[in-house]
């Protein structure tokens, strides 16, 4: 399974980091985000930190839904974590077939991203400023694929290219949005 080799940062410039991704690979796409993530009943999956998760992306051309497993992280120090997704064709039949198999909702809410994909370094990249209605601030997310064998490599490629638009590695953070907005609720 790939190692999805990501750091997110909190965002103390929006408008310049919107700015600098804009000057440097072109106009993003606004696209929102509506993730449910599952859990077993007992809360065994979560609590060993990984994630079963439906995400239905809503975009200016088109929706569509993608199933995602994410391992436990394999880098504490960036929360990189080994990811499988594939997208599906009918998001009420996937969450359905989850909920069949025994998971249960365990928290569920919207992204609002701006998505910037690019090659540097050799590799791939997807960089998203986010804003989740329910916590405060923007967050930059940058990730790119790798293996267990060049993921100190990829994870440096990452900060390299964070550090060109603004972000120091003090504005770093682990936090997981699934916690973020449990804290947030009531």
């Amino acid at each position: 399974m790939a190692i999805e080799a990501e750091l997110k940062a909190l965002v103390r410039d929006p408008e310049g980091v919107l700015r600098a991704l804009e000057e440097r690979y072109g106009t993003g796409r606004a696209e929102v985000y509506r993730d449910t993530y599952y859990d077993a009943p007992d809360g065994s999956l979560m609590d060993t930190d990984r994630e079963l998760r439906i995400r239905t992306v809503h975009g200016p051309d088109d929706t569509r839904t993608v199933l995602t497993y994410k391992g436990a992280r394999v880098d504490e120090a960036s929360g990189s974590k080994p990811e499988a997704e594939t997208r599906v064709e009918d998001a009420e039949a996937a969450h359905e077939i989850v909920r069949g198999l025994g998971f249960t909702p365990r928290i569920a809410f919207e992204k609002r991203c701006r998505n910037y994909t690019f090659h540097e370094g050799g590799r791939q990249f997807l960089a998203t400023l986010v804003r989740v209605p329910e916590i405060d601030g923007t967050f930059v997310e940058l990730e790119t694929a790798a293996n267990e064998d060049d993921l100190d490599q990829a994870l440096a490629t990452v900060r390299a290219v964070l550090a060109s638009l603004g972000i120091t590695d003090d504005d770093l953070t682990t936090e997981q949005y699934t916690d973020a907005v449990a804290a947030a609720r009531p």
